[in-house]
């Protein structure tokens, strides 16, 4: 229940989840238009336009709270007027958990072997003692480390700072990710998408991963140029893919990736709606309580960085 001092929100657009109302009013946050709003929790991750609109609604609107970790469709409305934040780590522990379960499922072979209508000789590797590449250096990768450590893994982060992480065994800058591919069993991509790393891995990169790798891919499908990545599962180039997203995406009917025997695909369901909505509803109401106390809020947006 708000208070007579409690923090001006509006939930926009209209028509927007009631549960992201409630996750305001649980924080004790007023729930208000937009012309009178402190701060705008924004619950559609598409249609920029809209958020633009509504923040010409409101100038006095001094946070903005973005519902994804994934920043690109709004990027260019991100300013250094007000604080802005959004889902990063919110999800990390379901994304982090499929990451693991695609490279389980690649390295030994269930792709292959759903296909099959006959007994099929054995394949696979073993992800036990597995040298292990990570491109990104947040939550996603924070969980994902803490999974692995039981499969005695050597795991290298590509990060955008160098620090210690634990867990890990070498962490390099961002300009070196080329070095940290040959050698690698599974090289998984847990990045923002910037136009840095905007087609990262290309038909160069795919040469530099080892003939039975598996990448894994659940941050964003335009990190991976879709036609080398074709090329590379037929040419046995790479061992395999494993993708929880695409560039297109969806992915289009028909599309090679969908035949190929040494790719697995799901739908961009590291988090499902069902998963989503108490996580981000958490996030959500601690948000609104540090910005009622002005703290520091959770998830904030590097303006500068682009996520």
């Amino acid at each position: 229940m708000s208070t007579p001092d409690a923090p001006r929100i509006a939930v926009a657009p209209e028509g927007s989840p009631t549960w992201v109302a409630d996750a305001v009013s649980d924080g004790g946050g007023h729930l208000v238009a937009a012309s009178e709003a402190e701060g705008i929790v924004w619950a559609d991750p598409r249609h920029p336009d809209a958020l633009s609109q509504t923040l010409e609604q409101a100038p006095q609107a001094r946070w903005v709270q973005l519902p994804f970790a994934g920043i690109e469709n709004f990027i260019h409305l991100v300013d250094h007027e007000r604080v802005w934040t959004c889902g990063k780590g919110v999800y990390a522990e379901p994304v982090a958990e499929l990451a693991l379960t695609l490279a389980l499922a690649g390295l030994r072979g269930l792709g292959t072997y759903a296909r099959e209508q006959a007994w099929a000789r054995p394949q696979g590797r073993n992800l036990n003692g597995a040298r292990v590449t990570i491109l990104g250096g947040g939550g996603i990768t924070e969980s994902l480390v803490r999974l692995l450590q039981p499969f005695d893994c050597h795991i290298t982060v590509v990060r955008r700072t160098v620090a210690h992480l634990d867990g890990v065994d070498d962490v390099l800058e961002a300009d070196r990710y080329a070095d940290a591919l040959p050698g690698a069993d599974l090289v998984v991509l847990a990045l923002a998408l910037t136009p840095e790393t905007e087609g990262i891995i290309s038909a160069d990169e795919l040469a530099l991963i080892e003939d039975h790798a598996w990448l894994i891919n659940v941050a964003r499908g335009r990190h991976i140029v879709t036609d080398d990545l074709v090329e590379a599962l037929r040419n046995g180039v790479i061992g395999g893919a494993g993708l929880d997203v695409t560039d297109p995406e969806p992915l289009t009917t028909g599309h090679p990736l969908w035949t190929l025997p040494n790719c697995l695909i799901t739908p961009h369901v590291g988090n499902t709606p069902e998963m989503a909505v108490p996580l981000l509803s958490q996030r959500i109401s601690t948000n609104v309580r540090l910005f009622a106390r002005d703290e520091e809020l959770i998830g904030l947006v590097d303006v500068d960085a682009g996520y």
